[in-house]
């Protein structure tokens, strides 16, 4: 059978032109990331992927301390004696329940367990209410484990949806743990219809985020020329933490990788023109496809 690009929907020949005009602009650029950090990168992305299972008993063959859904929140808490943490979960967006969550685009006043002082910061309204639901539960098992392990670090890590409200949920965990080692992971989403991990709030919530984390500890994954993490637009006041990490070329290698500079570096996943969402979407993210192996649940 011929294959032809006259048989592909107009959009997504224009999204495989795009690809291909960018790649060439991007190899001058300053790239490449350690062994490490790319190792990390790809085992957080398989904790968010593994959160899709209707029941993960051993995360990445890991002990499963709880696991939650409420009003259209869902996601874990795992534990890892071998690499000492404890790592918290939110799933992104599959149900209709959570693009409802999604479309509630004006912002609200950053109010949520344990925050004080949070200044100006305002955040997504759905993303903000996704998290509020759950944060009682997550906070009070983290609180449980951190007593029994009190030498443990904490990761909260999720995409789309899911990786703006992780990065609630970090805040609150800073805010009840000032002295437990923290950081956030967070990725774009790879199912053809859902999207990466759009901004999450204004530029006060994003400096609040980078403050009270630390940037070295930010690890925000971009794949390619996804068009949806630049998205909800600047237009409407939202603004991205950093660090972004871009995948910005196949095949997905640490060498591939760029560490850009804050969270609107527009030489990185911003220089290219969004076209929502696109063919990029497959992935996979730093090695793993979201949602298709249940095997994640099991052993590593």
């Amino acid at each position: 059978m011929r294959f032809s690009l006259g048989a592909l929907p107009l959009g997504l020949v224009f999204n495989i032109f795009l690809g291909t005009l960018a790649s060439p602009l991007l190899e001058q650029r300053d790239v490449g990331i350690t062994q490490v950090t790319w190792g990390d990168l790809g085992r957080y992305s398989k904790y968010s992927s593994a959160s899709y299972q209707l029941f993960c008993p051993k995360p990445l063959g890991n002990t499963l301390i709880s696991q939650f859904s409420k009003k259209g929140t869902q996601g874990f808490i795992a534990r890892d004696d071998t690499r000492q943490e404890i790592v918290i979960v939110f799933t992104g967006s599959l149900e209709p329940i959570d693009v409802f969550t999604d479309i509630h685009i004006i912002m609200s006043p950053l109010k949520s367990q344990g925050l004080t002082n949070v200044g100006d910061a305002y955040v997504h309204t759905g993303f903000l209410h996704a998290y509020n639901v759950v944060a009682a539960d997550v906070l009070a098992t983290v609180k449980k484990q951190l007593a029994s392990y009190p030498t443990y670090r904490v990761v909260a890590t999720g995409h789309s949806l899911g990786g703006s409200v992780a990065s609630v949920a970090a805040l609150t965990v800073r805010a009840a743990h000032p002295n437990v080692p923290l950081e956030l992971y967070t990725y774009g989403q790879l199912l053809l219809l859902q999207y990466g991990q759009p901004r999450t709030g204004n530029q006060a919530f994003a400096t609040l985020v980078e403050k009270t984390i630390g940037v070295d500890h930010i690890f925000r994954g971009v794949h390619t020329f996804d068009g949806i993490p630049t998205i909800l637009f600047k237009a409407l006041g939202y603004r991205h933490f950093g660090t972004e990490y871009w995948n910005f070329r196949e095949p997905g290698t640490k060498d591939n990788v760029k560490i850009c500079n804050g969270g609107e570096d527009s030489t990185c996943s911003d220089s290219i023109p969004s076209t929502f969402i696109n063919v990029a979407h497959v992935g996979p993210y730093f090695g793993q496809l979201m949602a298709l192996n249940p095997l994640l649940c099991l052993k590593a």
